[in-house]
């Protein structure tokens, strides 16, 4: 399943999609406007999805993130190496496994920011310990 395929899966489900054929092109997209779950490949020109997701966290770390890879089996990626939320093998339930994904992720709950006088306390309790 391609980009354009996952696309109009993911608009058919309602969703508005951006897509990028390239990590740089997605970080631009991303310095532009708020998107509420990226997805990636693993296999890019010039950046790997793993690379991407890296960026992506410095960017925001609360963003939520889905990589797709067809060597995702072959080179043992999963949430702890990637950095991603979600890591799916590209196969015949790969629409299934996505749709389920996203869906998943739109339910999370947003992160909860820190008020700054509550950042300070833990900071102090850190120091303390």
């Amino acid at each position: 399943m391609g980009l354009l395929a996952r696309r109009s899966v993911l608009e058919e489900l309602g969703h508005h999609v951006a897509t990028s054929s390239t990590g740089q092109d997605a970080l631009d997209l991303c310095g532009k406007q708020r998107f509420d779950i990226i997805i990636t490949d693993y296999k890019m020109p010039k950046m790997n999805g793993v690379e991407l997701i890296g960026r992506l966290r410095k960017l925001d770390s609360n963003y939520s993130i889905i990589l797709i890879s067809g060597f995702a089996d072959a080179l043992g990626l999963n949430e702890g190496n990637t950095g991603a939320d979600i890591v799916l093998q590209k196969s015949a339930n790969e629409v299934s496994h996505l749709i389920r994904s996203v869906n998943r992720l739109m339910r999370k709950p947003p992160p909860k920011k820190k008020v700054a006088s509550q950042a300070a306390a833990k900071a102090d309790k850190r120091k303390s310990v």
